[in-house]
């Protein structure tokens, strides 16, 4: 299976969600919903020049969420494998939120795209590229119908 790996979060969500039930499923359906990560001190020079990039990708870690290999995903009704998913109960419980950058005060990224909970602990962020980023495809699996729901459909219970 291998070792262990541990990691350390860098920062904290800042987020109106204080509950996994009824938060946006993705950051795409969550313009309206704003946030801040808190970056600790020791790894604010990591920081640096961030502010010249319009989107960041946050990976998380998912401090809620339980593992499951199989899940019926937000926007399905029929059961998948986790990996085929972007559902937040997996293994690692890793999180990734493409999130657009308001504006940055010291160690506090202020942003728009909000589909986190408050208190989230922020792993890593990475500007968002769409040169190195975007891949076009036409095979995108059981979302190709399930993409339609995304607008208007929240988070529940199921992966409790």
């Amino acid at each position: 299976m291998g070792a262990s790996i541990a990691m350390r979060p860098i920062g904290l969500v800042h987020s109106p969600f204080k509950s996994t039930v009824g938060m946006p499923i993705q950051t795409v359906a969550a313009i309206g919903h704003t946030g801040h990560i808190e970056v600790f001190a020791p790894f604010a020079t990591g920081l640096r020049d961030v502010q010249d990039f319009q989107y960041l990708i946050v990976l998380t870690h998912l401090h809620e969420a339980v593992e499951k290999l199989e899940v019926t995903p937000f926007m399905d009704n029929s059961s998948h494998g986790v990996f085929a998913t972007r559902a937040p109960a997996r293994p690692n419980r890793i999180g990734l939120s493409i999130i657009e950058l308001l504006h940055l005060d010291g160690c506090r990224l202020e942003f728009r795209g909000n589909d986190m909970l408050d208190g989230t602990p922020v792993l890593d962020i990475k500007p968002y590229v769409p040169r190195l980023d975007v891949r076009e495809t036409e095979r995108i699996g059981w979302f190709a119908k399930g993409l339609m729901q995304l607008p208007d459909k929240l988070s529940d219970d199921r992966m409790r």
